[in-house]
């Protein structure tokens, strides 16, 4: 992690937060990107850019560029940024799909885009989406949301492929994340079988590093005891 300037979107969220900490206490430079609105002081190792919609392409473009001109140089981009919906086909909403497209696919897709100029510029271009287990198959309810993230593994396959050599582009699959939302959504679940935010952390940061330079378009399983 020395020395490489990384954009984390979703920095803000359960899993953002702990991505972009353990990256900077590991002597990465960081870029949280997210919609919440942040004020928090650019230092040299670190600028947060809130107040974004990363599904507005030109929003997205703009952020990846403030980050580029602050550090001069962007080396690995992990798309966070998303959302959940729980709801049956038959009794749900079409807006819940477009919903969880410009959530999950939208945003990874429009910051990827901008990025990956940047990107292709480094020596270690990497990108790291999120992906999920459930989109593998999808249970009653989960239609919307596995449907966003079985894009997000498209996506993530098509620029593996169209990048290859110049960047590499994985993802990773968790189960259920223990946060304290999902805890507060499934209060008689069995947490101690959920993957933690630094368990999955772990492997998106291996990713991004140099050991990991012989890997891409990868879909890998990160399902806790689950």
């Amino acid at each position: 992690m020395q020395g490489k300037v990384i954009v984390v979107t979703g920095a803000l969220g359960a899993l953002g937060k702990v991505v972009a900490e353990t990256a900077q206490s590991r002597g990465a430079r960081v870029a949280g990107i997210d919609r919440a609105p942040s004020q928090v002081p650019a230092t040299p190792d670190r600028i947060e850019i809130g107040g974004v919609d990363l599904s507005d392409a030109a929003q997205a473009k703009t952020a990846v560029e403030v980050a580029a001109k602050h550090f001069g140089h962007l080396d690995a981009l992990i798309n966070i940024a998303g959302g959940f919906a729980f709801e049956t086909v038959g009794d749900g909403d079409v807006t819940t799909w477009q919903r969880m497209y410009a959530l999950n696919v939208l945003t990874a897709l429009n910051t990827s885009r901008a990025a990956l100029p940047q990107l292709a510029a480094s020596k270690a271009g990497r990108i790291v989406n999120v992906g999920a287990m459930g989109a593998l198959q999808a249970g009653g309810g989960m239609g919307p949301y596995a449907a966003s993230k079985a894009g997000v593994h498209r996506l993530t396959e098509a620029l593996a492929n169209e990048w290859k050599g110049k960047v590499t582009v994985n993802a990773v699959l968790p189960s259920i994340i223990d946060t304290k939302a999902n805890r507060a959504d499934m209060p008689k679940a069995d947490f101690s079988k959920w993957v933690t935010p630094q368990e999955l952390t772990e492997v998106i940061l291996f990713l991004t590093s140099d050991a990991a330079s012989g890997i891409t378009g990868a879909l890998i399983p990160v399902s806790g005891r689950v």
